[in-house]
């Protein structure tokens, strides 16, 4: 299951960790969210090697600011505090675990 990150923990559960950790920002309102949603929870699932976060953009408008998020859904992997990989709209499952291994 993928984890709910926010503002206050964002530092802790994703920026300090040094493998992968993919990085959904998403709302409650937002129709290709909710279609992505079940596709990240099926990546959460089955990878180990990686964490996977949600970040609800209505909840922390800081870091939506931060990494500049316009548009949603919105992924993006990081390592060791670094943005590696990124998309934005609704991926494929297969899109999703191509970005992991970045």
């Amino acid at each position: 299951m993928s984890l709910q990150v926010t503002e206050a923990t964002f530092q802790e559960e994703v920026l300090a960790v040094p493998g992968p950790v993919l990085v959904d920002f998403w709302a409650p309102w937002c129709g290709p969210c909710r279609m992505l949603g079940p596709v990240i929870e099926e990546v959460a699932g089955e990878v180990k090697e990686a964490k996977i976060c949600k970040v609800n953009v209505d909840d922390n408008p800081d870091l939506a600011g931060k990494y500049q998020i316009n548009a949603i859904p919105a992924l993006m992997v990081f390592k060791g505090g670094k943005v590696v990989a990124s998309a934005l709209g609704v991926q494929s499952k297969a899109t999703i675990l191509e970005m992991l291994k970045k």
